[in-house]
């Protein structure tokens, strides 16, 4: 199954779902309210689109997600690097190697994603 498209507003309001799932739907036109700013319709327009699109479920008022961050981070990642970058993933790291100095930390733990990968890991 293909994860659904969660635009950037939809994202935010997934942050802070993520963060407290299960969560009433009061309590987080509540949350919303205080950190993005929104009025309660469009905290519940936003759960209904949602939900309407597979990205989460409200059940009896108790919001919980059917997507996780990983699993939408990566579909992000997945159009970016097939848009910008032609689904070349080599292109897309040595682009994003040249703007960003790597620690050697983060240079090591790259090389054990790849390590593991090529082991057959994940």
């Amino acid at each position: 199954m293909d994860t659904p498209k969660v635009f950037e507003s939809e994202y935010r309001f997934c942050l802070i779902l993520w963060a407290h799932e299960p969560v009433k739907s009061s309590d987080l036109v509540h949350l919303c309210q205080e950190q993005l700013g929104w009025k309660p319709t469009t905290t519940y327009t936003v759960i209904k689109r949602l939900s309407q699109r597979g990205v989460l479920k409200n059940e009896h008022t108790i919001v919980s997600s059917l997507v996780s961050k990983d699993e939408v981070q990566a579909a992000e990642i997945d159009e970016l690097v097939e848009k910008k970058f032609e689904g070349s993933l080599p292109a897309f790291i040595a682009a994003f190697a040249r703007h960003k100095t790597l620690s050697e930390k983060e240079i090591e733990a790259v090389q054990q994603m790849i390590d593991r990968y090529r082991e057959g890991g994940q």
